[in-house]
This record gives structure tokens, C-alpha cells and sequence, in this order.
């Protein structure tokens, strides 16, 4: 039996391969051209292969579909009398051909299939979309890097080679996706998921029943896609499911992690798409809900998805060098300890693009191994690589693989726009690689720099700032020390996006090379403030309402240490949601300053309904427990 086809390489996107392969696959009965917008939503244009085959040569030479500026969010770009958007398709990636298990072709008795292929966007003629900007980070970063060697030469004698020996550079690339799956309409005790939590019974647990099934086939299928799939496991959050009478499971409620091989930057951000649509079909098939959110339950592990991030060089006799290896002599080359410092130095202004969310920021608190401190860790020695999971970026490395050497942005979260994140995170390496090369610095130098204590001099980093912590950042430090050594950490998505004003001249790098523009960064701006403050008052206030209601007084007695609770717990409720005529509750301010567009009011008072909230839940939840009837 023929091996179904499941992806179209780039060297097969031409008119002559494609009539062949939809003649060799009669299933085929469909095209979708996915473009990704500003926010990291992909667009689904499905269009019947016969109207793909017909019009093949404008597909693979012009504008393959026109569209309007309400499929995509670009604020302030596609506008209402200017909304036209072109999609060009990019045929320098994979084409994937998804499958429709539930779908079968009369014709050929096969799942139906579409050719999903990933494209830019235009307006005016401009590249606007994710994958154009990530396109020409890439770009950018590669040719200003092939000029920093060319331009000073001397800075490869370290490794052996020069300028001329290089072939080819690549950036390397891959993103770790976690996720939660549950039953449907399965809500376990909060108690029970948290104490579950801290006696660590799920983390890299054995999977069971479904889930084990699910997990598996999301593997296969993966591996069927050339997606590579390296590991999948249970995380730390979650709790065991149930038997029912039946013999099966039920009552799931499960954190996983799947990794899977890196890929050059476009195309492994493509990948991660791919691989959140298998895992979300395979699970449902199993009977399972998936989400990806950054935080789906207060009080219990947050989902993470790490960007990893390298560069490598292809020389001309085939060998390959890790451009920020550093040998047996140094934790990383000159290179890599610039890259980082770039990274660390310029975080705050690329802070909007990792963290988005009124979700993200759920995730990205204190405790739970959350990355809020722009820190890193490279290892208390050359020859133990660091293990330290309390800093924003990780030095990953193995001493016996020079070629395994990276950085991991524990930031992001799987909502995180991974063309952003990536685009962001080159463009702040480059600019530190840059200044390192052209000021003759060393490994020394750098190393020095990068693990100063605060208050001392530097060059490229700030004086008052500490960057490098081989310490448990959380333990080590008081808030206060953390505040100030390694900056102050924005608690909302407002606070967040205001660092486009606060750290205005940090946006020139993100702008080097035409990479992103000013009226992109405002358009994304436009866009996250819009989503957190249409979120916020009619998704988040109404949850904390519906909560705030369901708090019943359960006492008899008045003059009992219920009775005192309860008091303090209904003045919270009051304190919260309940107008006066001269003073508005907290809920009512962050509404009226909405309306108003004073986002600075509606996001400390956003901060004070979670401090008043977490701090309600505390006290029915004692209350409640001290109830015996």
C-alpha cells in the first residue's frame, strides 16, 4: 500500500511536481493559504483544488488570494478604506497536506485532504504578516553577521577558520509545546491538583488509559508530518484519573510536553503551528479537550513554551561550527556572550511581544519556577552546564556536543506569537554581537561584563543592574533586591506595552535593517491593548462575578468565629463589585476607566482585583472548611 503523502518539500513547488502530485493524490480536493497577522492567528482561505489547478501559474507567480482587513488584525494598517490584503505563497518552506479522518472522498474512499500552505500578507505592497518579519530577521541577521566576520576576521581565530572557510550560516530553531487535557465538562477539586502539584505525583509520571494512546499516536503522527518528535511526557501538573464502572478512565485532568527537532527559524515556527493542530485533532478524536493557554487554573502549574535559538555555520568542506560554542575554555564564544547580552540588555522592548496576554501574565508571577527576572545563568563551572530554572534566559550547552549550544527564552507561553518572539530575540542578539565585534572585545571582557555585581561600571550593560545569578533568584534575593537588580517586571498587558514609550530608544533596534517598523510596533500595540481590555471587561470581570455570587453565607450561629469570616469575606464582595453612589467598587473602576480608554487606572486596579480576589478564595476557603453541615 502507497504511503500517504503528508508534506510538499520546497523543491517540488513548481507547476510540473504540483499537476503530478494532485494527480497521483485525487483526494486532494482542497488548498488552504494560511498567513499569520501581527497576533499569531492564522488565517484558513479554503479554496477547491480545481480553481488551485486552473489558476496554478498565478498562484505560484502573483497574488494567490485577495482578502479584506477583517480576516487579519493589523490595527491602524488594514483600515476600513484601505482594507485590500494580497497573500503570496512562500514557496520557500513546507507545504503540509492535512488530512480529514472524518471526512472520507466518495471517489477514492480517503480522508479528504487539503494542502495547507503558509503565506505572506501584503498591504500596499508591503510584507505585514508574522512570517515576513520573521523572514527578514533571518535575512538581516545572516547578512550583518557574514559582514561582522568578513569586516574583522580576527574574531574567528578562536575557532580555527576564517571568513573565508563559511559556506553558509544558519539560524537554528525549535520551541517546546505544553499543554493541559481533560475530559469534557471535568472540573477536579483546585486542592486536589495543587497538593498533587507539590508532592510532584504527576511530574514524569507513567501516562494511562487515553491519554498514553492519545500521546502516542500524536508522535506518530508527527513523525508521518517530518516533524521529528523527540520526547513526550507528563509535566508537573494534573492529578490521576478515575475508573468508571466501565473499566475506562475518566475525571482526566493532565499537563503534557512534547518536543520535537529544531528547523531554520521560519520553518520551525511553522512547525509549531503543525504540531498544536495534530495534538488538538489527535486528543479530540480520543475524546479529550486541549488547551494551550498560558495559566488555564490558578493555584497549579502554568504551561510554558521555551524558545530555543542558535547559529550555526556550514563550512565549504562540509564541516559545521557552532558560532556560540565556546569550547573547553569558555561557557560560549565571544559571540554567544554578546548575543546574550544583547538579549538581556534590550528585553524590556521586546517583553510586549513575548508576554501578550491577560493569560501570560497569570502564568508569570512569583513561585512556580516563573521567569519574571531578566536574568541568566550559564553554570557554576565550565565542565556542569547550568541547570538553573529560575532565569529568563538559559545557557544550554553539552561539554561532549559544541554543536548542542543555545539560548532558551523561558518566557513565552504556547499563545506567545513564535515569529515575533524570534524576530524580537535576533535582532537584540545581533545588536550586542555587533558592538562586542566592532569594540575588539574578548571572552573575557564579555564574561566579565556579563557577571558584574550591581553598581558596577560596565560598557554595554546598565551599571545599577545585576544580569547573571547562578543562585535561585527567588531564594537569593528579597523583592526588593529583585526589583532592583534585575528590573521591575510588568504585572499587566498595559504595563507591558507601555515599554514601547518608556524604553523608546531601545525600539531603533528592533527598527535596524527595516525588520520591523514603527507603524508595526504601534499596529501589534494597537492590537494587544485592544484584546486585553475587550478580555478584561467582558470575559475576566464576568468570571470573578459569577465566583463572587456563588459565595453563600453557610453559618447559623452570630456570635461564632463563622460570623467573623463571613464578615470580612462580604465586605471583600462589596469591596469588589458593589457601586456606592460616591465611590465606584474595584470592578466598577476598571469598567468606567475602559469606557474611558484610561488604561493606566484599569490596570492598577486590575492588579488590586487579583490581590483581592486571591485573598477572597483564601478566606471562603477556610470558612467553608470550618462548616459542619
Amino acid at each position: 500500500m502507497k504511503e500517504e503523502r503528508r508534506f510538499i518539500l520546497p523543491e517540488e513547488q513548481n507547476k510540473e511536481m504540483l499537476l503530478r502530485i494532485l494527480d497521483e493524490n485525487p483526494e486532494i480536493r482542497f488548498v488552504s493559504v494560511a498567513g499569520v497577522d501581527l497576533m499569531g492567528h492564522e488565517t484558513d482561505e479554503k479554496i477547491p483544488v480545481a480553481v488551485f489547478r486552473k489558476d496554478l501559474d498565478t498562484f505560484l507567480n502573483g497574488t494567490a488570494v485577495q482578502t479584506d482587513g477583517s480576516s487579519v488584525i493589523l490595527p491602524g494598517i488594514a483600515t476600513l478604506n484601505n482594507a485590500k490584503i494580497d497573500m503570496k505563497l512562500d514557496c520557500s518552506v513546507k507545504w503540509w497536506i492535512d488530512r480529514n479522518v472524518e471526512h472520507l472522498d466518495p471517489e477514492t474512499g480517503k480522508p479528504v485532504a487539503t494542502i495547507k500552505i503558509p503565506c505572506f500578507l501584503f498591504h500596499d505592497g508591503k510584507a505585514v504578516d508574522s512570517r515576513s518579519i520573521l523572514n527578514r530577521a533571518s535575512s538581516h541577521f545572516k547578512a550583518q553577521v557574514r559582514q561582522l566576520l568578513e569586516s574583522h576576521p580576527e574574531s574567528l581565530l578562536e575557532m580555527g577558520i576564517t571568513p573565508g572557510d563559511i559556506d553558509r550560516i544558519d539560524i537554528t530553531a525549535a520551541t517546546e509545546l505544553e499543554f493541559w487535557v481533560k475530559t469534557p465538562d471535568e472540573n477536579r477539586d483546585m486542592e486536589e491538583l495543587s497538593v498533587s502539584q507539590e508532592l510532584k505525583e504527576q511530574y514524569w509520571a507513567r501516562t494511562r488509559g487515553n491519554v498514553r494512546t492519545a500521546l502516542e499516536k500524536t508522535l506518530l503522527v508527527m513523525a508521518d508530518y517530518g516533524l521529528q518528535p523527540e520526547m513526550g511526557h507528563k509535566e508537573v501538573g494534573g492529578v490521576k484519573s478515575r475508573l468508571n464502572q466501565k473499566g475506562s478512565l475518566q475525571g482526566i485532568m493532565e499537563q503534557l510536553e512534547i518536543d520535537w527537532r529544531f528547523d531554520k527559524a521560519v520553518q520551525a515556527a511553522d512547525n509549531e503551528i503543525m504540531v498544536k493542530l495534530i495534538v488538538k485533532e489527535v486528543f479530540r478524536h480520543m475524546g479529550m479537550e486541549v488547551t494551550f493557554l498560558a495559566k488555564p487554573m490558578e493555584g497549579v502549574a502554568g504551561s510554558g513554551e521555551h524558545v530555543h535559538l542558535g547559529v550555526m555555520l556550514t563550512l565549504k568542506d562540509g564541516r559545521k561550527v557552532n558560532l556560540f560554542d565556546g569550547g573547553r575554555s569558555h561557557f560560549m564564544s565571544r559571540f554567544g556572550y554578546a548575543a546574550l547580552m544583547g538579549l538581556l540588555n534590550n528585553y524590556e522592548i521586546i517583553s510586549p511581544f513575548i508576554v501578550q496576554s491577560n493569560d501570560a501574565f497569570r502564568r508569570l508571577k512569583k513561585g512556580y519556577e516563573a521567569p519574571i527576572c531578566t536574568v541568566t545563568s550559564l553554570g557554576q563551572t565550565l565542565e556542569i552546564p547550568s541547570r538553573n530554572r529560575s532565569i529568563l534566559v538559559g545557557l544550554i550547552r553539552d561539554v561532549e556536543n559544541p554543536l548542542a549550544t543555545r539560548f532558551e527564552l523561558r518566557s513565552p507561553n504556547p499563545h506567545t506569537n513564535t515569529y515575533l518572539a524570534m524576530t524580537t530575540m535576533l535582532q537584540t542578539m545581533l545588536h550586542g554581537m555587533t558592538w562586542a565585534v566592532e569594540s575588539g572585545k574578548t571572552e573575557d571582557d564579555l564574561l566579565k561584563e556579563l557577571s558584574k555585581a550591581p553598581g558596577e561600571e560596565a560598557q554595554y550593560l546598565e551599571t545599577e543592574r545585576m544580569y547573571r545569578s547562578e543562585e535561585d533568584v527567588f531564594t537569593a534575593f528579597t523583592d526588593e533586591e529583585r526589583e532592583r537588580y534585575f528590573g521591575h517586571f510588568p504585572a499587566t498587558v498595559w504595563e507591558n506595552v507601555r515599554h514601547f514609550e518608556l524604553f523608546a530608544p531601545k525600539k531603533e533596534v528592533l527598527t535596524q535593517g527595516g525588520v520591523l517598523t514603527e507603524q508595526l510596533i504601534d499596529s501589534f500595540g494597537l492590537a494587544v491593548t485592544s484584546k486585553w481590555a475587550l478580555e478584561l471587561d467582558h470575559r475576566i470581570i464576568p468570571n470573578f462575578i459569577k465566583e463572587i455570587r456563588s459565595m453563600k453565607k453557610l453559618h447559623h450561629s452570630v456570635d461564632s468565629l463563622d460570623e467573623k469570616r463571613w464578615n470580612r469575606i462580604h465586605k471583600l464582595r462589596q469591596q469588589l463589585m458593589v457601586d456606592e453612589e460616591d465611590q465606584l467598587s474595584v470592578i466598577g473602576t476598571i469598567h468606567q476607566a475602559i469606557l474611558k480608554k484610561d488604561y493606566q487606572t484599569a490596570s492598577d486596579a486590575q492588579i488590586r482585583m487579583y490581590e483581592l480576589m486571591a485573598e477572597l478564595n483564601g478566606l471562603y476557603r477556610r470558612y467553608r472548611m470550618n462548616i459542619l453541615d
